[in-house]
């Protein structure tokens, strides 16, 4: 009985020793914005962002007690506020900042450059890049993409689902118009003869279209230029939103310059201040701005 029991024994040893060990689980890999493969080993619990788009899309699918670190032009939410800046002013990031927070994942954008990224890989930091997206189905892809990397997938579904219900509701409130004023919005007015303006197929031209208005710039060659004060007055826009009220120009200083008077934005009072972070920054308070435009362009229309 002994030697049998010996036997049993050791056939149970050899069988295991033979048995391969199951390997761990391996990570999830995603291909980021620049047709890059990383991979995640799991959720991410230390995640820096590199611009303001990422970081309001981060906190507003819930993910806002991952993040660890910002870069300096990350304004909003107000808790994005009292996290550690990593820099970005002029582009430049402190490398040595980022990687005392041990962050699991760097959510990067497509302003970042691929000097910028690959500086971070050699410290062993693993970078995932968001396309700058070009419509409202590029940002929800990126809502998306983001709740999958940060393990907020149903709160990111949610997100869009929302999002997606409220741009709907202003389609349908805009179809039924038969008027789009012109609009000239101003990014940067410090020369009064020749403002900077958006341009076609960038966002904030969809965006104003989405809105019931027909942008100005959409007459450039170019996706951003000035427009000279001739080209101005002899367009004449009912309306003119000012991107760089940020900045601190104001209703008063446009009424003031020489020659704007001719306008009939100016003469009619439809010059607005506009915060520009609504429709430059491509998160979730793009609706925000869709809304507000809505709101300018066509008053009483969500009413």
């Amino acid at each position: 009985m002994k030697r049998i029991l010996f036997l049993i024994v050791t056939l149970s040893l050899l069988l295991a020793a033979c048995t391969p060990t199951p390997a761990a689980p391996a990570g999830k890999s995603f291909t980021d914005g620049w047709g890059r493969t990383i991979t995640l080993p799991g959720t991410p619990a230390r995640i820096v962002s590199l611009a303001p788009s990422n970081t309001e899309i981060l906190f507003a699918i819930g993910a806002g007690a991952q993040v660890v670190g910002r870069d300096e032009f990350s304004d909003y939410p107000e808790e994005a506020k009292a996290l550690p800046s990593v820099g970005g002013s002029m582009g430049d990031f402190n490398l040595e900042t980022i990687a005392s927070l041990q962050p699991n994942l760097v959510l990067a954008a497509s302003t970042n450059t691929p000097e910028q990224v690959k500086a971070l890989e050699d410290l062993g930091i693993t970078v995932y890049t968001l396309t700058n997206p070009a419509d409202m189905e590029g940002l929800y892809a990126n809502i998306t993409i983001v709740g999958e990397l940060a393990g907020r997938q149903k709160e990111a579904a949610d997100l869009v689902a929302s999002l997606k219900a409220r741009v709907q509701a202003v389609e349908e409130k805009i179809m039924i118009l038969s008027y789009a004023p012109m609009v000239f919005y101003e990014l940067d007015g410090s020369d009064p003869a020749k403002p900077w303006t958006v341009g076609p197929n960038t966002f904030i031209s969809r965006l104003i279209g989405m809105a019931g208005g027909f942008n100005l710039g959409d007459s450039m060659s170019s996706e951003w230029g000035q427009f000279s004060q001739e080209e101005l007055i002899k367009a004449n826009p009912q309306i003119i939103l000012l991107g760089d009220s940020n900045y601190g120009t104001t209703v008063e200083q446009v009424a003031s310059r020489p020659g704007w008077d001719a306008l009939i934005a100016v003469q009619q009072g439809q010059v607005f201040p506009f915060d520009d972070n609504l429709v430059s920054r491509p998160g979730p308070r793009m609706v925000d701005g869709l809304e507000a435009l809505a709101r300018l362009l066509h008053p009483g229309i969500l009413d």
